[in-house]
């Protein structure tokens, strides 16, 4: 995700016990440590809760923070629907199939934690640092608190935490990789290329979600994707992603878009599943096993 402009973005800690993340964060994103006094539109704050991206006061919304053990990603994962909701069935998970998913564009994950919920392994990229940070913090304390309610007999947080793996990658580049070592060894029939990745895998199903502009009535628009557009900006390199990603997925590759935007790279999908503000379009490449 790339941004037209930067906004002032500062690392800051809620006491003393994380200046030494603090400190490190920063350096690693070359960004300044928050002084007491100092205009800012961002913070990537430290927090007993975790990382939370908190925007200044001007800005007109609240605090962003990864939490794979709210009550809501609870919710969604236990009564949102199953096999039955939309993103299920345009991935193509059923009762005997969960296909490896490789998510391009993870944002702060909630898609792939729906698919992960579903029984998918999901590998998610994200190429933004910040909002890397805070999807590696949002992991990092799932584990954590996956371990807790193990502890107590619950398994399931765990369970859905150990099937997502985070890089931090831009897409086009991730893809062209896996493009180049396809073609060093297409001739080596399939077992050779089911090793196409480096750690041995290839996603049966590849998953985009592109950030898109703001709808007019942008009052409408989620905290999350206001700052999100803030930081990141649109993609206006996604049209590149999909031949490549139909290259290497082995069954589908799946592009999530708003109602009534047009297709990725003005390519027609062979179907696409509509709801009331989002829309699937399945490009199809042979069938599901099953």
């Amino acid at each position: 995700m790339l941004a037209d402009s930067l906004p002032i973005i500062r690392v800051a800690y809620e006491s003393n016990s994380f200046k030494p993340q603090a400190e490190a964060l920063a350096e690693k994103l070359s960004l300044a440590v928050q002084a007491d006094t100092g205009a800012y539109d961002y913070l990537l704050e430290f927090t007993r809760q975790g990382l939370v991206l908190r925007p200044s006061a001007d800005k007109g919304y609240g605090s962003i923070i990864c939490d794979f053990a709210s009550s809501e990603h609870s919710h969604r994962r236990r009564y949102g629907g199953g096999n039955g909701q939309a993103i299920a069935k345009a991935v193509g998970v059923s009762g005997k199939f969960a296909p490896q998913v490789l998510d391009l564009t993870a944002g702060l994950g909630g898609d792939g934690f729906v698919l992960a919920s579903l029984g998918c392994t999901v590998r998610l990229l994200e190429r933004n640092p910040i909002v890397h940070s805070l999807l590696a913090d949002g992991l990092r304390r799932g584990t954590e608190a996956g371990l807790k309610w193990l502890e107590q007999g619950d398994d399931e947080l765990s369970v859905v935490i150990n099937r997502l793996g985070l890089l931090e990658a831009d897409a086009a580049t991730y893809l062209s990789n896996l493009v180049a070592k396809l073609a060093q060894i297409e001739t080596e029939g399939e077992g050779q290329i089911q090793q196409l990745d480096t750690k041995g895998w290839r996603p049966d199903v590849v998953y985009v979600d592109p950030m898109f502009p703001l709808r007019k009535k942008s009052a409408k628009v989620k905290k999350q994707m206001q700052a999100f557009h803030a930081i990141v900006g649109t993609d206006p390199d996604a049209d590149g992603l999909l031949a490549k990603a139909l290259a290497i997925a082995r069954y589908r590759v799946v592009v999530k878009r708003p109602t009534g935007a047009g297709f990725l790279a003005e390519t027609k999908p062979n179907y696409s599943l509509e709801g009331k503000s989002t829309r699937y379009d399945i490009y199809a490449l042979k069938k599901l096993p099953g």
